[in-house]
């Protein structure tokens, strides 16, 4: 259950019961409520499921709801399962209100606590699903010098103001193919933290051709997180992920990875790919990367336009619900056997959630979060990286379009129409910025495919912690 200390939300008299309040949901044979402003997840026997549909049926009246069920219940089943319901009402958790006002306004602090360094314009592979058309996000295939990555790191010191923890990442393209600058990075960007009294969290998202004993020693001295990019299977990664000159990347990818989570010294990384069309079946490509030892996993659903033979469409859905229903009894089932792995999606916490920011706002991308292009120019993230449009600054000079900085700032979840009545709105915050501008020019208008995708994860998330639990 979800700590109220801190909470959105307080204690009310429920005068009606207002089933938009609940969500409610069956994975199985277990009956799943929960309470969507605070978050507290029920899990219910039959009996006080079904007592909640009749409920609900009965528009809300409990005393309808009693009385329907005399003929199907005892007097004292009936007494019990309402005692324990309307507990739970006086006591917060169920039919919880909203007290976030109408008009919120998140908190102008300017500051910004995240870079996505972008340290190569240029890469190593030719992914048919880029979003930074194989490396350059449309512009000139370039790599950041060294003095722009300083001068990116002090601009991130600086504009963190107070705040304790900052993060960067080293992007690409392919960071790798600019080592030797990220070297130098890394150690200036300890050093700063160290200075400044804060703690930096560093991590580097590569396709894995280029690392070797030497790169991967670097990166576990100097404690780099890692993310990896491999999409499964080797049929299914070749087809989308080939080389520059069109051949198979799958052995040396899986070469660098493999190589890396055997000498690795933590559990400081994620292997992580993408599944199209042409891989609906997607829990056979984690489930294989699972059994090759790579027990830390994401795959994610491609974003593209329907016109692209590999983007998925809505009529996927169904069988896009079914792999996600089977990959959670797999991972029960792996769990039971003592060989637990993370699937970052089912990664769900509900005892603490974040901070109302993040609840309310997101990644907080263009407003705490940044993009830093080889040049040092600054963009919202690295989606809208080299759209000019969305040029907010640069590391030299600051931040200079403050109103794009209050555009993003206000793109949080009760501007948004949609998530307004959404169930999901406090676990995913809205969605991807960039997805909702891509498919609707338009922050405060939520990619739909994406909104579906995430609320079919976040029930078989939430089932999963209910089931340890229990």
């Amino acid at each position: 259950m979800i700590d109220p200390e801190g909470s959105l939300f307080l204690e009310v008299e429920i005068m009606a019961f207002d089933f938009s309040l609940l969500h409610k949901f069956q994975v199985e044979d277990t009956y799943i409520v929960l309470d969507i402003n605070s978050g507290v997840v029920h899990t219910l026997s039959k009996e006080a499921w079904d007592f909640l549909e009749v409920w609900e049926k009965a528009g809300g009246d409990l005393d309808r709801a009693v009385a329907s069920l005399q003929a199907l219940l005892s007097k004292e089943e009936l007494a019990e399962i309402r005692t324990g319901f309307t507990e739970l009402v006086s006591e917060g958790s169920l039919f919880s209100r909203n007290v976030v006002p109408e008009n919120y306004e998140p908190r102008d602090e300017k500051i910004v606590k995240a870079l996505c360094l972008h340290i190569a314009h240029d890469c190593n592979m030719r992914c048919k699903y880029c979003f930074a058309g194989t490396g350059p996000f449309g512009a000139d295939r370039s790599l950041m010098d060294l003095e722009t990555g300083k001068r990116a790191l002090d601009f991130l010191f600086a504009a963190s103001g107070s705040r304790q923890h900052v993060e960067v990442d080293y992007f690409g393209g392919e960071p790798l193919l600019n080592f030797e600058v990220v070297k130098e990075l890394v150690r200036y960007g300890k050093e700063k933290a160290q200075a400044a009294g804060k703690t930096l969290k560093q991590t580097l998202t590569t396709n894995a051709v280029l690392l070797n004993k030497e790169i991967i020693d670097f990166l576990n001295r100097e404690d780099i997180y890692l993310i990896l990019s491999i999409d499964g299977r080797p049929q299914v990664h070749d087809k989308m992920r080939p080389l520059t000159g069109g051949q198979g990347s799958f052995s040396l990818v899986d070469r660098g990875i493999r190589e890396y989570v055997t000498r690795q010294k933590a559990e400081t990384y994620y292997v992580r790919g993408t599944y199209t069309h042409f891989n609906l079946d997607f829990c056979e490509d984690i489930l294989y990367l699972v059994d090759r030892g790579y027990d830390r996993v994401s795959i994610e659903p491609v974003v593209a336009s329907p016109e692209h033979d590999y983007a998925l469409q809505e009529e996927d859905l169904p069988v896009l619900k079914q792999q996600y229903a089977r990959l959670a009894q797999k991972w029960l089932e792996y769990y039971r056997k003592g060989k637990p792995f993370k699937f970052f999606h089912f990664n769900i916490d509900l005892n603490k959630g974040p901070c109302l920011l993040k609840r309310l706002s997101g990644c907080g991308a263009g407003n705490e979060y940044l993009a830093v292009s080889p040049s040092g120019d600054l963009y919202p993230c690295h989606q809208f990286m080299e759209n000019k449009d969305f040029l907010m600054g640069n590391v030299f000079s600051g931040i200079q379009n403050e109103s794009l900085r209050q555009t993003f700032r206000q793109a949080h979840i009760f501007k948004k129409a949609k998530c307004r009545s959404c169930w999901a709105r406090f676990f995913c915050s809205g969605g991807c910025h960039a997805n909702a501008f891509n498919f609707h020019q338009d922050l405060l208008q939520p990619y739909e495919l994406g909104c579906e995708l995430q609320k079919i994860r976040l029930e078989y998330g939430i089932y999963l912690q209910v089931k340890q639990i229990v």
